[in-house]
């Protein structure tokens, strides 16, 4: 009988990244967003059953591989209505999603929208774009047509 040990083998399990769709809360969240000063930040929220989410994400994945300088985060809102985030790390693996991908764990998006921006209605998708080193920031709650994207990094450049 031959037994063999992989785990000693292979060594430490490397943590988790973002990109294995990570969930986390939105006080998490936020300190993340604040925390960031070496880049500009363009967080969109999205959800896999929001058609027009799934329209615009080609935007910000040609975003995030065309320009370094620019932390693209795509974070899922899938928790409120169904609370199974493999459906969302299914979703990402099949369209094989290269920008970091969040699943942000809370419910009720009305008790919390107010603290990403006041003027979020709560609908989806909507994108925040955010220069921490000078306080700028642009917030717009509907899909995004191509150059728009571009446009409001140059607004808070």
């Amino acid at each position: 009988m031959v037994i063999v040990v992989t785990g000693a083998i292979l060594g430490p399990v490397p943590p988790l990244s973002a990109q294995q769709n990570d969930l986390i809360r939105l006080e998490q969240l936020k300190k993340s967003i604040s925390e960031e000063t070496g880049r500009i930040q363009v967080i969109n929220f999205w959800a896999t059953w929001c058609a027009p989410c799934i329209k615009e994400l080609p935007l910000f994945e040609a975003l995030n591989s065309d320009r370094k300088d620019v932390r693209v985060r795509l974070v899922s809102l899938d928790m409120d209505l169904d609370p199974n985030p493999d459906k969302v790390r299914n979703f990402v693996s099949r369209k094989k999603l290269k920008s970091e991908v969040i699943i942000l764990n809370e419910k009720d998006p009305n008790s919390w929208i107010d603290q990403i921006d006041e003027a979020w209605s709560g609908a989806l998708p909507a994108t925040l774009v955010i220069n921490n080193k000078n306080g700028k920031r642009k917030f717009v709650n509907r899909q995004l047509k191509p150059g728009e994207l571009e446009k409001l990094l140059s607004e808070v450049q």
